[in-house]
């Protein structure tokens, strides 16, 4: 199954490092029969599409943990595509939250998706206030709606090395 795995450019830098990647608590999107029964339409690749949003969102809180750790990387989404063999469905937590066990290699890696450095100050305001927007706070939900509005970049793995230098 082709999961999104949500990331921090830090967790890039050990993903190219260390040629694996050890998601937070094993957590993961993917295109799961909850989610692909929540759309009444759409195509896999659609579908596939939320999953990686979710993914996305889900980086915001680690962009948040990171900054609130001082981190010095910049703070931008990122989203490794994987295909994973065994994983756990976990509707109980949301439509296409998946579990896997163990770290992913960097053969089982089929892109990584980042944001552009422009999305920079919309991603730093998101994270800022995820939890807020999570509570229903309407400006929290409009912060998240402005790093949202940006587009992750698509990079083959093979890129990674180069991208993490321009960073």
């Amino acid at each position: 199954m082709r999961v999104y795995l949500p990331a921090t450019v830090s967790m890039l830098r050990e993903l190219n490092e260390k040629r694996e990647l050890a998601p937070v608590d094993g957590t993961a999107f993917g295109l799961t029969p909850t989610l692909r029964e929540f759309y009444t339409g759409g195509t896999e690749e659609e579908l596939e599409y939320v999953a990686l949003l979710e993914a996305a969102r889900a980086s915001l809180r680690l962009v948040a943990a990171e900054l609130d750790a001082g981190s010095s990387d910049p703070p931008r989404r990122a989203v490794v595509a994987a295909d994973i063999d065994d994983v756990e469905l976990r509707p109980d937590l949301d439509a296409a939250v998946v579990r896997i066990s163990g770290t992913v290699p960097m053969k089982a890696v089929a892109a990584v998706h980042v944001d552009a450095p422009e999305a920079e100050e919309a991603v730093r305001a998101a994270a800022e206030v995820i939890d807020e927007a999570d509570l229903g706070d309407d400006d929290a939900e409009f912060a998240l709606g402005e790093a949202e509005d940006h587009e992750l970049a698509w990079y083959a793995p093979q890129e990674l090395p180069f991208l993490l230098e321009l960073l």
